[in-house]
């Protein structure tokens, strides 16, 4: 049977199921270029709009992983990895990858762009100076097998068709659709040969899903693909209902992540999950026998300095300054312009709109409202205050990072409309609300 664009588009409109064969065709046209980037749109707006259901998500999963080549390794430890669904301030990935690898794992962390109001792991990595996010694939598999983690764009010829859906989904609002979140995931986790995988699915004002309920279907639809696909896989449900640190915005949340490796600081919720998410994994990979002495193990590398030592060593293999963990605090760049804004009257923080803090930062210029836009590492914001916190004129709801006065100003307006206060103490948010494995 002949195939064309227009024909699935058709049928995806329509509300059809589309054979496996279908799924293949787009995708292997996606990754050469025949399908062009208006049809790309149309294939992502159709799917957010009506859905493909389970057996189409295995289908398009599938399809998508192996428009490329399947990565294959020969090392002598497990392959390990873990995906958020992105949020706000979660820079887990940055301390978790080099943690595991200094427990034994090997982690070859395929990680993307910005999406919407939520940050990019590849954007805040390329916030050090010299250093280059998108390996290719030799490069990538060295590099693991030096250092024994990598933190890269998913190269041109792994998962490439997703690479092209990527980048249309965020400019078309298709970004929260299930369907395209599980297969754009998944994609390229099943291409990198893994052994284990954890998926950190948010729920909150600053996640995609920001409906528990919602995410909890994510969740599950993540790790049944998964699953089903061959691959060993659980999911935590987590909170974004505050930013999971202190900082949004690409080098201040490389601070935080630095932090946490080199035990000077740093958000203690970011903390608790890299912990969280790194025994889960270790369990999974064989490397420890339960969870509670994964968790054990994490900390320890965390503690001694080892994780550090691993991630200094996989900044300079891709091209980052040398002596980064030793002198990050000078090799970041900052915004020119920093304020602290306080409320107009004290309070207790009740409740943030984790989404509008986000979109302060894209705005700023740490994010993209085109495509093509250029990201300003230095800019977005510090000192987040947290819910449960007083602020009032010593404690400030804020530190705003910007590139001139005019933009501080429009963030500051749009920082007290997100942050709410309250007279009286309230329950802080949960961070892990449940696994799904």
């Amino acid at each position: 049977m002949s195939r064309d664009a227009r024909q699935i588009l058709a049928r995806l409109r329509d509300g059809r199921a589309l054979e496996s064969a279908d799924y293949a065709w787009f995708a292997n046209h996606l990754a050469d270029g025949l399908v062009s980037d208006a049809q790309a749109g149309a294939f992502a707006m159709a799917i957010c709009q009506n859905g493909i259901g389970a057996t189409g998500r295995v289908a398009l999963t599938h399809a998508m992983a192996r428009s490329g080549i399947t990565l294959k390794w020969d090392l002598p430890g497990p392959i390990l990895d873990k995906h958020s669904t992105g949020g706000v301030g979660d820079t887990v990935s940055l301390p978790l990858a080099p943690a595991l690898a200094a427990c034994g794992a090997f982690v070859p962390m395929l990680s993307g762009r910005g999406l919407g109001h939520s940050g990019g792991t590849l954007d805040k990595l390329e916030a050090i100076p010299g250093l280059g996010g998108e390996l290719e694939t030799d490069d990538l598999m060295r590099v693991v097998r030096e250092v024994g983690c990598v933190i890269s764009g998913a190269t041109r010829d792994i998962a490439p068709a997703d690479k092209r859906l990527y980048a249309v989904r965020d400019v078309t609002s298709t970004v929260e659709s299930i369907d395209l979140i599980t297969a754009s995931i998944l994609s390229k986790k099943l291409a990198e040969g893994l052994d284990g995988l954890v998926l950190d699915v948010k729920t909150g004002s600053g996640a995609f899903m920001a409906d528990a309920t919602a995410a909890r279907n994510l969740a599950q639809s993540l790790v049944t693909t998964a699953n089903e696909a061959g691959c060993k896989t659980t999911a935590m449900v987590t909170d974004m209902n505050q930013p999971l640190s202190g900082s949004a915005g690409n080098a201040l949340e490389v601070i935080e992540a630095m932090e946490v490796l080199t035990s000077s600081g740093g958000s203690t919720r970011l903390w608790q999950l890299t912990v969280s998410l790194g025994g889960n994994l270790l369990e999974m990979g064989g490397l420890a026998e339960t969870t509670d002495m994964g968790e054990a193990m994490i900390r320890n590398a965390l503690d001694s300095g080892r994780a550090a030592e691993i991630f200094g060593k996989m900044v300079a293999a891709m091209g980052g300054p040398r002596d980064f963990v030793a002198r990050w605090r000078d090799r970041l760049p900052a915004a020119p312009v920093m304020v602290e804004i306080y409320p107009d009257a004290p309070g207790i923080v009740h409740s943030i709109d984790t989404r509008a803090l986000g979109e302060i930062v894209v705005h700023l210029g740490g994010g993209r409202l085109l495509h093509s836009d250029k990201i300003h590492p230095g800019v977005g914001l510090s000192e987040i205050a947290s819910i449960g916190d007083l602020v009032d004129g010593n404690r400030p709801l804020a530190r705003i990072h910007a590139r001139s006065d005019d933009e501080a100003k429009g963030a500051a307006k749009a920082l007290h409309a997100a942050v709410t206060l309250g007279d009286g103490p309230i329950e802080t948010p949960r961070l892990i609300h449940e696994r799904i494995s």
